[in-house]
């Protein structure tokens, strides 16, 4: 297809996916199960850093987290006890584990007690034009209180190369605020034009089909190739395309 032919098609697709009927797939319905700002970060959050592998499962087992964190995930955070978290050992998702939880939760405490919250943790300075620094440095703040090292590979870092999938994800469901009532859009201080597509195996595999990503590894160099055409395709939403490329691999098998 030619640039205007594919773009005409991604658009198509993005708007077929972009609908509030996909929310009940996927795991951004644990964020829209609540109301309050803090609530819908924390559970989108938490929902995201699990987000691999089986779809139902991620679903089931975010729904346990919730459950965990008394389905109130701001207030169990700032006001939990110790005893609190003993619940939280049996807690596992592949190689997410209760130890895991555990400190995530601590984590978080640290961020909205002494950072300003998750938004701002996670906020570029105005001259950086996307996220990659900004990531780099909230994992940096993530783990600086004491933890084990290997609970560090649940937050991932662009600068090491990696795609950075389900935070690029997260930032997606906060920031992007749509017209379908998907992304939640709760983000204000943050643009939507500095996002990046959540690329996974899905994604990665439809955008080379479509010949708009020639790198064959699922990591940062090929975020940034693929976010350059998208940004090209659209420089206010480009993030929007990622309905497109993750329906076409996952529903309709591209």
């Amino acid at each position: 297809m030619k640039k205007k032919e594919l773009q005409a098609f991604l658009e198509v697709k993005a708007a077929q996916y972009n609908n509030y009927e996909f929310i009940d797939s996927d795991p951004i319905q644990i964020p829209h199960r609540f109301s309050k700002k803090e609530d819908i970060e924390i559970a989108g959050f938490l929902a995201a850093t699990i987000a691999w592998g089986n779809r139902k499962m991620i679903i089931k087992n975010g729904m346990r987290m919730m459950d965990l964190l008394g389905n109130s995930p701001h207030d169990f955070v700032l006001h939990h006890q110790g005893k609190d978290l003993d619940n939280f050992h049996s807690f596992v998702h592949r190689t997410f584990n209760g130890n895991d939880f555990t400190y995530f939760i601590q984590s978080l405490k640290n961020i909205y007690t002494n950072h300003g919250g998750l938004e701002q943790a996670l906020r570029p300075k105005s001259t950086e034009t996307n996220y990659r620094k900004a990531i780099h440095d909230f994992k940096n703040l993530f783990f600086e209180l004491p933890h084990k090292i290997r609970t560090q590979k649940h937050v991932s870092d662009p600068m090491k190369n990696s795609a950075s999938k389900r935070i690029n994800m997260f930032l997606r469901w906060m920031v992007r605020k749509d017209t379908t009532g998907v992304d939640l859009g709760i983000w204000q201080t943050h643009s939507p034009n500095k996002l990046h597509c959540p690329l996974d195996v899905h994604s990665g595999n439809v955008a080379r089909k479509l010949n708009i990503l020639q790198r064959k590894q699922n990591d940062w160099k090929a975020v940034m190739e693929l976010d350059s055409i998208l940004r090209r395709f659209d420089p206010i939403d480009p993030v929007k395309f990622d309905f497109a490329l993750f329906g076409l691999g996952v529903f309709e098998k591209f």
